[in-house]
């Protein structure tokens, strides 16, 4: 049975102050679940029977207070609209950034919509960039909707959050960014290291993070001078940059 205070407990973890305060995170569905459980160990998981018995019942028992509840029980708890058979309380891991010594990481410029972040980040994960550092003014990447969007890439991709001009005057290596006067993305040199700058849905890179950016790309539309929307989503110009980004390093992985 779900009692009240679990469903209260819930709910109040949709606004940050509360996630802060308890240190925890809401995730639905049997394959958002799935994953985080793969890396995070959920405090607590109300669960229809058989999507218990799917998740491992057994195995959530051992290390998680598990409730089998109605569907209408977890209808009063779920944050969607059709509820996925599952609602878990997962850790909030450290969010401090830590660099990495290699690689490509993204660095998001207060992007504020939680679905373009979570969507992202599913990007990040699918691309395998395992580093995302994101600006203070970003949103929290373990809001509901963002998790949920994340599709269960947080179980491999960290997710910090810092002073970006301090974490990129750092930078060792390139700083890419996009933008509309840039450099075709097609026709300038890429590495396989550096950071990768994204920019808010409406306003792009901030004047103060440009300033770090050394390397400006633009995603050409097509045919050229084609009279088109004014840009693309924050979402899908990450995930068209970061796609360019691995084609160019496997093309140098064949030529070696």
């Amino acid at each position: 049975m779900l009692s009240k205070n679990k469903i209260k407990l819930i709910k109040s973890l949709e606004r940050r102050k509360f996630r802060d305060e308890v240190g925890l995170f809401v995730a639905e569905g049997p394959k958002v679940v799935a994953e985080l459980m793969s890396a995070l160990h959920p405090v607590y998981i109300a669960a229809l029977a058989e999507v218990a018995d799917i998740l491992g019942q057994e195995a959530i028992g051992q290390s998680s207070e598990l409730d089998i509840v109605s569907p209408q029980e977890l209808a009063r708890a779920s944050f969607l609209r059709a509820p996925q058979g599952v609602v878990a309380l997962f850790p909030i891991p450290e969010r401090q950034w830590t660099a990495p010594s290699h690689g490509l990481s993204l660095a998001l410029d207060n992007i504020q919509d939680p679905g373009n972040l979570g969507t992202i980040i599913r990007a990040a994960d699918w691309f395998g960039v395992e580093n995302v550092v994101c600006s203070l003014g970003t949103a929290d990447v373990y809001s509901p909707k963002a998790v949920q969007a994340t599709m269960g890439a947080l179980a491999r991709v960290k997710v910090s959050y810092a002073d970006l001009d301090a974490v990129l005057s750092a930078a060792t290596g390139p700083v890419y960014g996009t933008f509309m006067d840039g450099t075709n993305l097609y026709n300038q040199p890429l590495g396989q290291d550096g950071f990768i700058v994204m920019g808010n849905e409406g306003q792009g890179i901030s004047k103060h993070i440009e300033e770090w950016v050394t390397h400006r790309l633009l995603i050409p539309s097509y045919p050229a001078n084609r009279p088109t929307i004014e840009s693309l989503n924050v979402a899908v110009a990450t995930s068209i940059v970061l796609a360019e980004f691995r084609r160019r390093e496997e093309q140098t992985e064949k030529g070696k």
